[in-house]
């Protein structure tokens, strides 16, 4: 396995990601944590140290024992991560003259040779994501440059007898061209066997589980998508007599997805459900609230009130299930370390209340939405769910800025299921990433039927995106969108006017609140 220890970078899953690509296991432990006493290490072939926000010329900046360099084996150092190995064995760190963000040209040092650069620089060059105000400016002893650009010197550095490389740059972004083959490389400098498979990932959970929870009781919050599924399913291998699978029916769903969940998990996979109708409790709750944030929390406060009722009716239940994702995670708060910034709270992470009489379980909490459907894929789960756009915790809930009424809502789930039917039947709905409609708080004028209308405006919203973490728009043809927005016009009465959303991600997100 691979050791990466986290310094905060809001990519540093993304390095776990493409080693996981790479058939190659590995784990994230924070900075903070001592890493020479984590029971990880003796099973670790090689490490991997993160980028992160912080400077390492700040005297208290986030750092790791010298001592892991006297472990022999391999080291990779990503941008901060990088600047910290030449600290520690005695480089300096400068504040850059001049700072590199975005797509970077590095050249290859021709003197030097090394085997992370196997197969790569085929034309002396290549195309790199970098991210940093600080660089080295003076390699330790025993050091050497592999490539540098025009304002870094120092962009791939080595240590051949030591073993240790450290990259100023980005391999596991996209926007690095050949940031996979990096790190495939790397890889391949410490020998390390490629068995870590979908397979071995879900008996893995299963097994987790198993020792987590032991004979104690489980309630798992079901939404109805691929996640929360995935770890009924996962829960229902592990601990089948003892789970318990709720679902809170809050009106904040899509289209008939009540009667689908009853019906996948009752008669399909003959799992133990509940559902509760919540949908008044949740409504009267956010009567009046128009702040992203504070319908966030509310939610996910009824949701924690309404499962801790529904356990004690069970009695004797110990831990609620949740269907988390790392996106997720990290969007609110960081798992892996003290600095990684929050974005905004998810109404499954920081909507939870501070107390709760149940413990949390999330097994899917540190994986991507693509490893998640590779699971549920070896849990033969139907391809039409697994393929299923993903859908947020709190629903149309936070597609329906400003405040909410059933009268919104009931007009945001007719729109956003035309928008879903026409993308199903062009043909486009499993080549976007996650489609979606937003209903504006405010009205237009329009004009039909030769008379004036005054209704509501809605937009939508399509993502090209491989994990969630970025995400680009989605472009469809004038005949798709003027085919689609007259469908709505014409069927949802209440909606006289449709926009499409070019914002990518960043600087926007998916969702809209």
């Amino acid at each position: 396995m691979i050791l990466i220890i986290d310094f905060g970078s809001q990519v540093t899953q993304l390095i776990a990601r493409r080693i996981r690509e790479l058939s190659v296991y590995c784990e994230i432990v924070p900075w903070d944590k001592d890493i020479l006493k984590t029971k990880s290490l003796s099973e670790a072939k090689a490490i991997v140290l993160s980028g992160g926000p912080d400077s390492t010329r700040i005297k208290k900046s986030p750092t790791v024992s010298k001592r892991i360099f006297d472990l022999n084996i391999p080291i990779l150092g990503i941008c901060y991560g990088h600047q910290l190995i030449c600290k520690l064995l005695g480089g300096k760190i400068s504040k850059s003259e001049k700072r590199e963000f975005g797509k970077t040209l590095i050249r290859k040092n021709s003197k030097n040779q090394s085997p992370l650069l196997e197969d790569l620089f085929k034309k002396n060059i290549e195309e790199v994501w970098m991210s940093h105000g600080d660089a080295v400016t003076e390699l330790p002893a025993g050091f050497v440059e592999l490539a540098s650009s025009d304002t870094s010197s120092f962009s791939i550095i080595e240590d051949a007898a030591r073993r240790v490389f450290g990259v100023q740059f980005h391999p596991e972004v996209f926007h690095t061209v050949n940031g996979k083959k990096f790190l495939e490389n790397f890889v391949k400098i410490a020998n390390i066997e490629r068995n870590w498979t979908p397979f071995k990932i879900t008996e893995s959970l299963i097994e987790k589980l198993k020792n987590e929870i032991g004979d104690e009781k489980v309630i798992c919050g079901l939404s109805g998508g691929v996640d929360s599924t995935v770890t009924a399913l996962l829960l229902n291998r592990a601990i089948k007599k003892n789970l318990t699978c709720i679902f809170v029916d809050n009106g904040l769903l899509r289209k008939q997805e009540a009667d689908q969940i009853e019906f996948l998990f009752k008669k399909h996979f003959k799992i133990k459900l509940k559902t509760v109708n919540a949908k008044n409790l949740f409504l009267q709750n956010l009567k009046g609230v128009s702040d992203p944030e504070k319908k966030r929390k509310i939610i996910g406060k009824l949701f924690i009130n309404v499962f801790e009722r529904e356990a004690k009716k069970l009695k004797n239940v110990s831990f609620l299930a949740q269907g988390t994702l790392y996106p997720d995670v990290i969007e609110s708060t960081s798992v892996h370390g003290k600095s990684a910034a929050t974005i905004k709270s998810h109404h499954n992470v920081g909507g939870l209340p501070k107390r709760m009489n149940l413990k949390l379980v999330e097994p899917l909490k540190t994986l991507f939405k693509d490893e998640v459907r590779k699971i549920g894929s070896e849990l033969k789960l139907d391809k039409t769910l697994l393929d299923r756009h993903p859908f947020p915790g709190p629903g149309l809930a936070i597609r329906c800025p400003g405040e909410i009424t059933a009268k919104k809502l009931s007009l945001l789930r007719e729109a956003d299921n035309i928008f879903v039917e026409q993308l199903k039947k062009h043909k486009l709905y499993n080549k976007v990433w996650q489609a979606l409609v937003i209903l504006l708080p405010v009205k237009s004028v329009g004009v039909m039927g030769d008379a004036r209308t005054h209704e509501y405006s809605c937009v939508l919203r399509a993502v090209s995106s491989t994990d969630g973490m970025t995400a680009d728009f989605s472009y469809f043809k004038r005949e798709f969108l003027s085919e689609t927005s007259n469908k709505i016009i014409n069927e949802v009465k209440g909606i006289n006017r449709v926009l499409f959303d070019i914002t990518s991600k960043p600087p926007g997100t998916i969702e809209w609140e």
